[in-house]
Formats: structure tokens, C-alpha cells, sequence
């Protein structure tokens, strides 16, 4: 058995964290380390899946969840606009491997979207 996640952590009270939305399946906490106005993680209760492709594959309708918690909280700390942000391997950035979104909004220009 692997070692628990930090966001397992969390979820057993063992690291504090800002707790900002949850269903049944998931969670949204704000970002210790903001990389705009609102940045909170959303995650998996379950630590089954490493990244946004197992997850994908291996539970649709979690990842359908996982989605729906980053719209709600969104619509709730922004104006509804934000972006989606799932780091897939080491090389792309993904440091724990416990899937999770990334939810960005407010003060995002066209040019630090990449649009």
C-alpha cells in the first residue's frame, strides 16, 4: 500500500487545510500557494487514481463530479469564468499523484491564458 497523499492528509485532519466546497466523492480546498486571485484544488476523496486519465477511464462519473465541484465553486468565488488546470506526469508539473483540477479565476488575462 502507498503512502497516504498529502490531500488524504487533509482529509484525515492530519494537515489543515480551507475547506471551500465537497459532494459526497470530492472536495475543494484554496491553494496554500495561490497562482491567482482564487485558486483552490479539487480531488478525489479516494486516492485511486493518480491523474486525470485514470480517472477519466476508470470512473467517468467521479470525474463528472470532480468537474462539477470546480463549476460550483467557481460560480461561487468569481464571476463563473475560470480555468481548468489538471497536471498529468512529473514532466508536466504533477507532484502529487492523488488526481486533482486546479481551479483558476479572477485576474486572468488573454495573455497568461495562452489564448
Amino acid at each position: 500500500m502507498s503512502e497516504p497523499s498529502i490531500f488524504t492528509r487533509i482529509l484525515n485532519g492530519e494537515i489543515p487545510a480551507e475547506f471551500v466546497g465537497e459532494t459526497e466523492n470530492a472536495v475543494a480546498i484554496k491553494d496554500i500557494a495561490p497562482q491567482a486571485p482564487v485558486h483552490v484544488v479539487v480531488f478525489p476523496r479516494s486516492q485511486e487514481y493518480r491523474n486525470v486519465i485514470e480517472l477519466a477511464a476508470g470512473d467517468p462519473d467521479l470525474m463528472a463530479e470532480v468537474v462539477g465541484l470546480a463549476n460550483t465553486v467557481a460560480a461561487e468565488l468569481s464571476d463563473g469564468d475560470f480555468r481548468l488546470v489538471f497536471n498529468t506526469g512529473p514532466g508536466a508539473g504533477q507532484t502529487v499523484f492523488h488526481v486533482h483540477a486546479h481551479v483558476l479565476a479572477g485576474g486572468l488575462d488573454e495573455k497568461s491564458l495562452g489564448a
